[in-house]
């Protein structure tokens, strides 16, 4: 059996703006569609990665519908980052978490899409405490199901970093065919060469807090208030709250337990590699999201650039209003490029491999 890409097509699940799925592009595989709940997306998935967007439920979404997607005599390809958020660190001590928020069963709901389909390939992205949620069920449920469809399944907590983003940011990574043994690529990057925050940022126009480049609407920077210019003309390159005087601390700050938030209000290192981006990435309250030099927060551009979007990328809709904070969520919430390009690297690899 000789199989290439090109005899494949990939469907995205939880898309978002498309990060995962413009790893597959620069690859040259052809992205069929992207799914996802948040409306806000379709711009701009769909301006750069030549697929179709679906604004759906993936709960709701049939398998006869999925199977739909691709062209008939194609091999089917599906990926998904189901949205981390129960997951993540920042919920982990929430009681009653799982009754506040169903989004952990999204997880289900992916099997139950590979179930009805069983697409030659899988690939599923999360945060690395996916695999200890519940005690591991839901993960391991996952993975069972995928043993019971005759998949060979392979998985890993990676950093970003290890492979061309600009970004500390470990992440899960789960690799599933039908066709035999695969696993992700090796590390491209290490301690010698990793792309740090002046490789990916330092030639960008100087802007000013509440400015934009004028050539460059993207790179954009929240106005800061009185005190908060005042604290970051206090913080030195890598810093945070801990450079200013007690004037500018807030009270939580001067608490004993206050003093773990080491990276509130911090600034970036410019031979370093970022922090991990989030939904608030451009707000300077909101963790290491200092400009290593200039007094501001970082703009939207930059931290597009610290996830790895290429400069031409397009995010702006010129027919809706500009909302940098839905940007800001859009891009925090993306897996980076360059992460998408080391999975689509990972099946080019194992499709060469299959004899």
């Amino acid at each position: 059996m000789s199989l290439t890409k090109n005899d494949f097509e990939v469907v995205d699940l939880f898309c978002g703006i498309g990060g995962l799925s413009h790893g597959f592009v620069k690859e040259k595989f052809k992205v069929v569609a992207g799914i996802d709940f948040d409306k806000s997306c379709n711009f701009a998935y769909t301006q750069n990665n030549d697929a179709k967007f679906l604004y759906r439920d993936i709960k709701d979404f049939s398998g006869e519908e999925l199977t739909n997607l691709y062209s008939i005599g194609k091999r089917k390809i599906l990926v998904g980052c189901a949205p981390c958020q129960p997951f993540s660190i920042y919920n982990r001590n929430s009681q009653d978490q799982k009754e506040k928020n169903d989004k952990w069963s999204l997880l289900y709901s992916f099997s139950k899409l590979i179930n009805e389909t069983e697409p030659e390939i899988v690939s599923m992205e999360n945060v690395p405490l996916l695999t200890k949620f519940d005690e591991g069920k839901i993960f391991n449920e996952f993975i069972e199901n995928l043993k019971i469809k005759d998949y060979k399944i392979s998985w890993s907590i990676v950093n970003a970093q290890d492979y061309g983003v600009a970004q500390r940011r470990k992440r899960l990574i789960l690799l599933a065919s039908k066709l035999g043994d695969i696993k992700l690529i090796p590390p491209t990057h290490n301690k010698t060469n990793f792309v740090n925050v002046k490789d990916i940022i330092g030639n960008l126009n100087p802007i000013k807090d509440g400015e934009a480049d004028p050539n460059d609407e993207l790179h954009y920077s929240k106005k800061l208030n009185e005190i908060n210019k005042r604290r970051i003309q206090a913080t030195k390159e890598g810093g945070s709250w801990k450079d200013w005087d007690d004037e500018l601390k807030l009270a939580c700050h001067k608490r004993e337990g206050g003093k773990k938030f080491g990276s509130a209000y911090g600034r970036m290192r410019w031979n370093d590699v970022a922090p991990t981006m989030t939904t608030y990435c451009i707000g300077l309250s909101n963790g290491r999201f200092g400009h290593p030099e200039q007094d501001r927060a970082i703009s939207l551009r930059e931290a597009a650039l610290i996830q790895s979007f290429p400069e031409n990328y397009n995010f702006i809709d010129p027919h809706t209003e500009f909302r940098p904070s839905v940007i800001a969520r859009q891009i925090g919430n993306a897996v980076p490029v360059n992460l998408g390009v080391a999975i689509a690297k990972s099946i080019k690899t194992h499709l060469q491999n299959i004899d």
